[in-house]
């Protein structure tokens, strides 16, 4: 089943790394994948434009499907294959309610990371204003005292959602590993660095771990300062 599968991927970015967590996570191992370079413009490929309007990875294709968006996808794959491998989304309504709503406000802290780790590469040089980087930590760190009382609430070792690893661990990890590798001070969110030390070495997360991050184990101190 796997081999009618076919992903296109960057290293390093949470969309694509997410869909590849979830495709080992559902034994999905042996699908065909096209690794294409942010830096060489890969991505913008004509493989990619011919199947995605949006022309960006991930770009996910399964037999004759074709799924763009990176939430999408993880949810395909679960419904495809709910029987096979980890169970990602419980049956309780309510237990479904609080791993969608985890999801969803994982964009809020990719953003408001994004704002301050890469605000110089976002902003061209003459738009830039100090006073705007400092509403953007601001807004990042109390964004990251949100995650932590999250986790403080549900106790010691628990997951996003609770005490089993759901889908919304799949879809946020990758963007809580970028505060490590970015040297953000572990006492902005010591919860969270408490879950990305808990979940790191899963099997599904090392076996898809970003392949340049493996090459260069630090990353830029672009969190250092916040």
């Amino acid at each position: 089943m796997a081999q009618s599968m076919l992903l296109y991927w960057s290293s390093g970015s949470p969309p694509c790394w997410r869909v590849m967590i979830a495709l080992e996570e559902k034994q999905l191992q042996g699908y065909k994948h096209k690794h294409l370079s942010f830096d060489k413009n890969e991505h913008k490929c004509a493989e990619v434009k011919a199947l995605n309007p949006r022309v960006q990875v991930p770009t996910f294709k399964h037999g004759d499907l074709v799924v763009n968006e990176s939430f999408a996808a993880c949810l395909y794959l679960e419904s495809a294959f709910k029987s096979q491998g980890s169970r990602l989304i419980p049956d309780d309504p309510a237990e479904q309610a609080l791993v969608y709503q985890r999801m969803l406000e994982t964009n809020n802290l990719q953003q408001k990371m994004y704002d301050v780790a890469f605000y110089e590469w976002y902003v061209p040089e003459g738009e830039r204003h100090e006073s705007a980087l400092k509403r953007n930590k601001e807004s990042l760190i109390a964004e990251l005292k949100l995650w932590d009382g999250y986790l403080e609430k549900m106790g010691k070792g628990s997951y996003l959602a609770g005490k089993n690893f759901t889908m919304a661990d799949v879809v946020c990890f990758p963007v809580i590993a970028f505060f490590p590798r970015l040297h953000c001070p572990p006492e902005r969110c010591p919860r969270l660095m408490e879950y990305y030390k808990m979940l790191k070495d899963r099997p599904s997360i090392k076996a898809s771990w970003p392949p340049h991050w493996l090459e260069k184990p630090e990353g830029q101190d672009n969190l250092k300062n916040l």
